[in-house]
């Protein structure tokens, strides 16, 4: 039976893992991290998973090295992170410690132990930062000009990745994950708040709806968190140690454009006013990447589009 370690196992994306592995079909077991984990989450069944969790600090050497050495992985997934750029900005030095210490002992705990494992180590498209369209599509070999906190920590994280990769021989496939959507998604994350808005004005019987937002001009490559989760375990399964690869759809939408297909689907008018606190200093203008490469090495390709994923969103609310 395959083991599994996730951390983050609250977050957004674990659970949607979970449902993948589930859906597989085959017997695995499964140990979830989390600083606090809620009880809706301890409660969560899957027929073909073992599944068990873990409170801890993965910032606590000690007390992560324990339940690593005792779980002894085959796998490990690492999804815990501060995900928000804009709240990066808030508190820069909690953000950044976060998200490169807590790989560091991963990393590190894997090495001393000589736990044999596959580290997913997950990275973002902010690494990329604000670049020219004639870079668009965005590939694995461009120079890159992390413009936030978040997107600084994740390139150490990455770098730290290849460190222990051409040092110590890890076996750590490393992703660039583009701007995921779907179904559960926090509603301090930019879709998942304007649907909704929606939802409430719809429900208070308004028939002209306005949006508070910030930037809406910036345009983005999102992908539907089932692509997401497939690429992680297609990577898991036939990734090339060592390597990096992008997870994204291969097409851009401003928010703008997002605004008006919700309306589109919501059947309602919709304004919007932007909100001063919530533009960030700093934000990059345009990101769109190139699948080429994960599809070359492993066949993965996206199957969801924008409205697919605007309709779980929409659905789950």
């Amino acid at each position: 039976m395959k083991k599994y370690l996730i951390t983050g196992i609250s977050g957004f994306v674990a659970h949607h893992f979970l449902e993948h592995l589930n859906g597989l079909g085959e017997k695995v077991e499964v140990l979830g991290f989390d600083l606090k984990i809620p009880q809706e989450v301890k409660e969560f069944f899957f027929e073909n998973i073992k599944l068990n969790f873990v409170e801890l600090n993965l910032l606590e050497y000690k007390a992560l090295e324990i339940d690593m050495v005792s779980f002894n992985p085959d796998f490990i997934v690492h999804l815990a992170s501060f995900s928000s750029v804009g709240k990066s900005w808030e508190i820069p030095l909690e953000s950044f410690l976060n998200n490169t210490n807590i790989f560091l002992n991963i990393a590190e705990i894997v090495r001393h132990n000589k736990i044999k494992c596959r580290i997913l180590s997950v990275g973002s498209s902010e690494e990329y930062g604000n670049v020219k369209e004639s870079d668009i599509p965005l590939k694995e070999d461009m120079v890159l000009h992390p413009g936030n906190p978040y997107a600084v920590a994740r390139v150490s994280q990455e770098m730290l990745s290849k460190c222990y990769v051409d040092a110590y021989k890890l076996d750590i496939i490393l992703t660039r994950s583009f701007n995921h959507i779907g179904a559960r998604q926090r509603t301090d994350f930019a879709i998942p708040s304007f649907a909704k808005q929606i939802s409430e004005g719809i429900k208070q019987g308004q028939n002209k709806i306005k949006l508070i937002t910030g930037d809406i001009t910036v345009i983005r490559d999102f992908i539907d968190v089932r692509d997401v989760v497939n690429a992680y375990y297609t990577l898991l399964m036939n990734g090339k140690s060592g390597e990096l690869y992008n997870v994204c759809s291969g097409k851009g939408h401003s928010l703008k454009n997002v605004v008006d297909l919700l309306a589109k689907i919501f059947n309602v008018h919709v304004t919007t006013e932007t909100d001063p606190k919530k533009v960030r200093p700093i934000d990059n203008r345009i990101i769109i990447g190139s699948f080429e490469k994960i599809k070359k090495h492993t066949g993965w390709e996206p199957k969801f589009s924008l409205e697919d994923s605007l309709s779980t969103v929409i659905n789950n609310l």
